[in-house]
């Protein structure tokens, strides 16, 4: 414990019929069920369109530009949503934000089915999926700091980290499924809308979520989150993280009583203050360094191992989803055992010389370039895994939903770029230049992550802001 002062109102399990254990295991099983299910649609949305672009291109009559602006509307969309639904979290609550994102995802999703043909095809097809990567925003800077709010510290990385393998088999299950449909000749239009289905389920089981406590703390609402704790949190280990959040909480609003000065609320120009910089630059630059170079490989899977002299198809594209999928069930596995560090640094240095063998090399056997794609997809999700864990875990409380929001829309920026760029860098510069540059950004994220990547395995959240926010 960072406090050693303690509030005189108790959060211990109550031992009336208030609430029961069996409850409040039956509500984190939904509650992460429900943040799975909106990253198991990240990766669904994101991994639709490749498998249809066979059937969009001539009925729409698509160029490069414009296929490359519909598979990056949703990432742009994501960097407007993600920090703009944090600063909402953080303003209004995780609860009722958290529902809103996914109605906005289930009728932006429907509005696929009804994209007309003729001009405006390609605007409406690329506005729509830019609205759906807005909600998509949200369940970053909305679901991770709610979920991170009710994990108890000892299962904390491993829940965080399920996120992200949904995300994969999200993006892998989206590839076969548009596979499957296109090869039966089901219009494009019910293959991309397929992910309404999902939508509507998410929308109707988020009803009735509670509030977090961490953030009642932040406003002040002591009583409330105390009687949410009683409600729904089971572990000791969790029941003591919010006291001590309570604490701190108690012990800022004393000091700024004392000062005659008045806590600031959560702000964008806060993520750049002495006290949070670092936070800020670790966790917005890993995430794009992490992204950036999968988004651009992955979305185009058969098109990269095509010019590497490898067909793609089924191999490509599933294969290396599935390694991906693989690398972060290992990274959850040991996540909690190992710790957040040494699962981050290493790979990443990794990654940047297996994209720099790949970029050099030009004469590679064909084989061994696609077991060298193969093994980047494995290590790279390993350490992406971690983007879901530590922004959720070292922006203090009133700052975790607009500093997650930053930094997943940073990484967008990356993601977008990639995505868009690369059908460009390979009639242009070709493929070996492309990967040498995809090289040099994993380097840059193994070098930050050298410096700043913390370590936070096993403890509360007040502990880990108050020591990296310094």
């Amino acid at each position: 414990m960072i406090h050693p002062t303690r509030t005189t109102a108790s959060v211990e399990t109550p031992t009336s019929s208030e609430t029961s254990s069996k409850f409040k295991r039956r509500f984190m099983v939904r509650l992460v069920a429900v943040f799975i299910g909106g990253m198991f649609l990240d990766g669904y949305i994101l991994g639709i369109i490749g498998p249809v672009t066979g059937l969009i291109r001539p009925d729409l009559q698509l160029d490069e530009i414009s296929l490359g602006l519909i598979a990056a509307g949703p990432l742009v969309g994501i960097f407007v949503g993600s920090p703009l639904a944090g600063w909402a979290a953080d303003k209004f609550g995780r609860k009722p934000m958290f529902l809103v994102d996914m109605g906005l995802f289930l009728a932006a999703s429907a509005a696929q089915f009804f994209v007309t043909s003729g001009d405006g095809a390609v605007i409406q097809l690329v506005a729509i999926r830019f609205f759906m990567g807005v909600a998509i925003g949200g369940e970053y800077s909305i679901g991770g700091p709610l979920l991170s709010e009710f994990s108890p510290p000892k299962l904390r990385g491993r829940l965080l980290g399920l996120t992200l393998i949904a995300w994969y088999v999200g993006f892998m299950v989206a590839f076969i499924i548009g596979t499957v449909l296109h090869d039966a000749g089901t219009p494009w239009r019910i293959v991309i809308g397929t992910s309404t289905i999902l939508a509507f389920v998410l929308f109707i089981a988020r009803l009735g979520l509670p509030e977090s406590p961490s953030w009642l703390i932040t406003k002040g609402r002591h009583k409330e989150a105390l009687e949410i704790a009683r409600r729904y949190v089971e572990s000791p280990q969790m029941r003591d993280s919010i006291t001590e959040e309570m604490d701190l909480r108690m012990i800022q609003d004393a000091q700024a009583a004392k000062s005659k000065t008045k806590i600031k609320n959560a702000s964008f120009g806060m993520l750049f203050s002495k006290q949070y910089w670092r936070t800020t630059l670790f966790t917005s630059g890993f995430w794009f360094c992490a992204v950036t170079p999968y988004f651009a490989i992955a979305t185009f899977a058969d098109d990269v191992l095509n010019q590497f002299g490898f067909g793609g198809g089924w191999t490509g594209g599933v294969g290396l989803s599935a390694l991906a999928a693989a690398g972060v069930v290992t990274t959850v596995l040991l996540i909690d055992k190992l710790g957040r560090r040494i699962l981050t640094v290493p790979g990443q240095w990794l990654c940047a010389g297996i994209l720099l063998v790949i970029g050099v090399w030009a004469d590679a056997p064909a084989i061994l370039v696609l077991v060298l794609f193969l093994a980047f997809s494995f290590f790279n999700a390993g350490y992406t895994t971690m983007t879901q864990v530590y922004p959720a875990e070292i922006f203090p409380g009133h700052l975790r939903g607009i500093g997650m929001g930053f930094a997943a829309s940073f990484s967008r920026i990356g993601a977008a770029l990639g995505t868009f760029a690369l059908p460009w860098a390979i009639s242009n510069i070709g493929m070996g230049p492309s990967m040498v540059v995809a090289a040099v950004v994993a380097l840059l994220g193994a070098i930050l992550s050298q410096w700043l990547a913390p370590e936070t395995k096993g403890r509360t959240l007040a502990e880990i802001s108050a020591d990296f926010s310094h």
